[in-house]
């Protein structure tokens, strides 16, 4: 399926709205995962704008395609998604991580409406989609999972349990995703536990590996597309830039969780303008 410069330049303002949500609630929060969030923003919004299955005024529809955010620290990022979509009240934002607030720094199933599963303990979200992966093909149902998970937490070994599972039942149904940006709360994943040659692990593992920029949307829809018609499963190795779009914060890892003033702030969001400024115009030399 082609990406139209239209949809492209939807998709773009999109995610430049949400990175910018994802600013406030930072702010409204006194602090977060912001590194990790503005990484995986552009996942995020393909997913959510072009990919899942699901309807606002039904989220716990029985077919509705699944998302683990296995990841789930990126919180910070995933509740502003949500809320823009329409699943929560935006004013909820405003006290994330206060006491008493729905919003938790992880989000909870049971409380933020159109999360499938609570994480935050990280390696556990591919486990849990493969088992929705098993549950859609035992109840003949065609709706996908996808998971995406942080490059920091794959020195978990649950990850690799729920890989041969994947691999040994072919869940093509369930779409692996890693947010490859090479860092964690203590500095570079190669030098915390090292990954690499981090394909060549997938690929032993069973899966067709397809490497992208995952700061690029087009490229992002690609995967996805190959992914949804392949007759095995499909590891989406996504590379990032940490807090992505914000000057001070790219690819600093001690911007894994970090505090926001009002200085700060407003430089923040004159980063992200001129970063929204940059991607159009890439989307006005590139697209087809």
């Amino acid at each position: 399926m082609s990406l139209s410069k239209s949809e492209w330049l939807a998709l773009e303002k999109k995610a430049h709205e949400l990175r910018n949500l994802c600013l406030d609630t930072t702010f409204w929060a006194g602090s977060g995962h912001i590194g990790g969030g503005m990484s995986a923003m552009d996942i995020l919004t393909v997913l959510y704008h072009k990919y899942l299955h699901i309807r606002k005024d039904d989220p716990n529809w029985a077919d509705r395609d699944r998302f683990i955010l296995s990841k789930g620290h990126a919180g910070i990022a995933y509740a502003p998604v949500l809320c823009d979509f329409g699943f929560n009240d935006k004013e909820q934002l405003k006290t994330f991580n206060h006491t008493n607030s729905k919003m938790g720094i992880h989000l909870d199933s049971n409380k933020v409406v159109g999360v499938d599963a609570s994480t935050g303990s990280l390696g556990h979200g591919l486990p849990i989609a493969a088992g929705t992966g098993l549950a859609a093909r035992v109840l003949g149902k065609s709706y996908k999972t996808y998971c995406l998970m942080g490059d920091g937490e794959l020195g978990e070994g649950s990850n690799w349990e729920a890989a041969m599972t994947i691999n040994h039942y072919n869940l093509t149904n369930v779409i692996s995703i890693v947010d490859r940006n090479h860092k964690m709360i203590d500095g570079d994943t190669e030098d915390v536990m090292k990954l690499e040659p981090l394909a060549d692990k997938w690929t032993a593992f069973g899966f067709t590996v397809k490497k992208v920029d995952g700061q690029n949307i087009r490229e992002l829809c690609e995967a996805i597309d190959f992914a949804l018609v392949a007759t095995n499963p499909v590891l989406i190795l996504a590379d990032t830039v940490k807090g992505a779009g914000i000057k001070m914060m790219e690819g600093n890892h001690k911007w894994h969780y970090g505090a926001i003033d009002e200085n700060l702030y407003k430089q923040c969001q004159a980063d992200l303008a001129e970063y929204y400024r940059k991607r159009v115009e890439r989307v006005e030399r590139e697209a087809r």
